[in-house]
């Protein structure tokens, strides 16, 4: 049995939406923006790791993971409240430009020698931007698309901006292993990223003033708005204590995201110290490179492999056997701390990963009301970042400078047990039975 591939009617409402002119110029901005993202971000990480000027440590990979998540978790529910009061093409406009800027800048510092504070300024400057951008992106879109064909948009959107922000990813790997000189490489892609930010901006230049609103509706005063965010957050935390199902299955994912996230941190300092050959070392780079390939890999495989087994083992039932799957094989691949083996698992964690998350997006979106939705979003997306910032404080605290640390492999396997036990009881309960799975499956195949 397969999934059903796209309809001739969804066909034709891709190519009606590419047929749009101002949707497509707000995706091209999506699309370089993102990108760019992309290129930034593994820039970032791989100066930190690699850098030959670096004594890297876990605590140092963990500050990292901070300086690009945090952010997204600390500013993203507040950046509507400025998006509902700026024109939104000149939030595009101006932060990529200040985003081009602060990455030529960051290029500078990484040339230099400059204290680290400095540098984790302009990429935390960098990166926060990036918060209100996404959002702004995704605020416009009602104002480019109508109503009927705004799903479709949606679907294609954030998906097509994910895939550039791999893409950028891979490009500056293919960059910094073509220049291989002493930090060259990572000044060189930090460059590329702001040229490309620059480029995003430019786009945005394409569309009117207006386009993009917002309409110049009553609005209420800054401090209100702010304060009425932060009750709103608070609302949305009590209405999940009344839906047991939804919270107990954000935590479950929460645990999924620290333990992928401490992972991370070892084979970032496999990378570095036990596969490439010492600091700046082109192998670990290349391992690096394949472990997040394959991880990307796993991660798109669970798009399409999620809805058949959701269909037949239910939501939380395949969101189990997903943890038991990675309990069992995280120490069996990542034990022996070899190349492949950790590339394999870097794989099925992936596929674990995003499968849960998918199942995870559905249970909230059925078993929370539709007024609190967008608020438990807000909570959801702050406790994703923080879970896996919080890993990484973990493993800088268990890890060793080489990253074989047999210790965290097997607390990390503990972990997704833990959660496998506990989703399956909550598949057991009388809660989850309230619950159909018809409500948990995204999208159920048929037979041809």
């Amino acid at each position: 049995m397969k999934p059903d591939r796209p309809g001739p009617a969804a066909r034709a409402g891709l190519r009606g939406l590419l047929h749009l002119p101002d949707f497509r110029r707000l995706l091209t901005v999506r699309l370089l923006s993102q990108f760019a993202d992309g290129v930034f971000q593994v820039g970032l990480a791989t100066w930190v790791v690699f850098s030959p000027e670096q004594e890297t440590s876990p605590g140092d990979i963990a500050a990292a993971m901070a300086v690009l998540l945090l952010p997204y978790s600390l500013l993203g529910p507040f950046a509507g409240v400025l998006l509902d009061r700026w024109r939104r093409r000149q939030v595009l406009l101006y932060g990529n430009l200040l985003r081009s800027g602060l990455a030529a800048g960051t290029c500078v510092l990484v040339a230099a020698d400059v204290p680290d504070w400095a540098f984790y300024l302009s990429a935390l400057t960098v990166t926060g931007v990036n918060r209100l951008i996404l959002a702004g992106l995704s605020a416009a879109l009602p104002r480019v698309v109508d109503a009927d064909r705004l799903v479709t948009a949606n679907a294609l959107s954030p998906t097509a901006g994910t895939l550039a922000a791999t893409v950028g990813g891979a490009a500056a790997f293919g960059v910094q292993l073509l220049a291989r000189g002493q930090g060259a490489e990572d000044a060189l892609a930090l460059g590329l990223a702001g040229l490309v930010y620059l480029g995003a901006g430019l786009a945005a230049l394409r569309m009117g003033r207006e386009l993009l609103g917002p309409g110049r509706e009553a609005m209420l005063p800054l401090g209100p708005a702010l304060a009425s965010t932060a009750r709103g957050l608070a609302a949305g935390l009590g209405h999940l204590r009344e839906r047991p199902l939804a919270g107990w299955t954000l935590g479950a994912l929460g645990l999924i995201r620290f333990s992928y996230g401490a992972l991370l941190v070892a084979v970032l300092m496999l990378c570095r110290h036990a596969w490439g050959g010492g600091p700046g070392g082109g192998n670990g780079m290349a391992w690096l490179g394949l472990a997040l390939a394959a991880s990307g890999v796993g991660f798109f495989l669970a798009a399409v492999v999620t809805p058949w087994a959701v269909a037949r083992l239910g939501g939380l039932g395949w969101f189990a056997l997903c943890a038991a799957a990675a309990a069992v094989l995280t120490p069996a691949l990542g034990l022996p701390f070899r190349p492949v083996p950790v590339v394999g698992a870097a794989f099925v964690l992936g596929l674990v990963s995003q499968s849960t998350k998918i199942v995870t997006d559905t249970v909230v979106q059925s078993a929370v009301a539709d007024a609190f939705r967008g608020r438990v979003f807000s909570l959801y997306d702050m406790l994703f970042n923080i879970a896996f910032v919080a890993a990484a404080g973990l493993a800088a605290l268990m890890v060793p400078p080489d990253g074989r640390s047999a210790a965290l492999v097997l607390t990390v396997s503990a972990l997704y047990a833990a959660t496998a036990t506990a989703v399956d009881r909550l598949r057991r309960s009388e809660v989850s039975r309230e619950t159909p799975d018809e409500m948990l499956t995204a999208a159920r195949p048929t037979t041809p």
